[in-house]
């Protein structure tokens, strides 16, 4: 059982990157899954989550219209689209899993997956 983030890298100011949260062992859609950075000496802050059930989204003020969090039931993964990416998005970037009900907060996750580093030049 196992959460993976991949897809950060180094990216100039204005750039894009998609992260992908690849689950195996177990089915990622039946969970809400929520995307979280960390930037150096800073603490952990969310950034996404989407719903089990529903679709339902949520983000931070700071990512609104510029991140797009989805689902890849495919894959069995959750992908967070970052565009116009700025150097206060510098990071580590996890994805985790929450068992109770989604609610639009960033509370409750407790399941977490390796992060991806990603950078933004500025």
């Amino acid at each position: 059982v196992q959460l993976q983030a991949s897809g950060g890298g180094l990216v100039q100011s204005g750039g894009s990157l998609r992260l992908s949260c690849a689950a195996s062992g177990f089915i990622l859609d039946y969970f809400s899954v929520g995307w979280f950075r960390q930037a150096p000496g800073k603490e952990r802050e969310g950034v996404a989550t989407i719903s089990d059930n529903d679709d339902s989204t949520y983000y931070a003020d700071s990512v609104k219209g510029r991140f797009t969090i989805s689902k890849d039931t495919d894959r069995n993964a959750v992908n967070l689209q970052m565009i116009n990416l700025q150097p206060a998005d510098t990071g580590v970037y996890y994805c985790a899993t929450r068992r109770t009900q989604w609610t639009p907060d960033f509370d409750e996750y407790d399941y977490w997956g390796r992060g991806t580093q990603v950078t933004v030049s500025s």
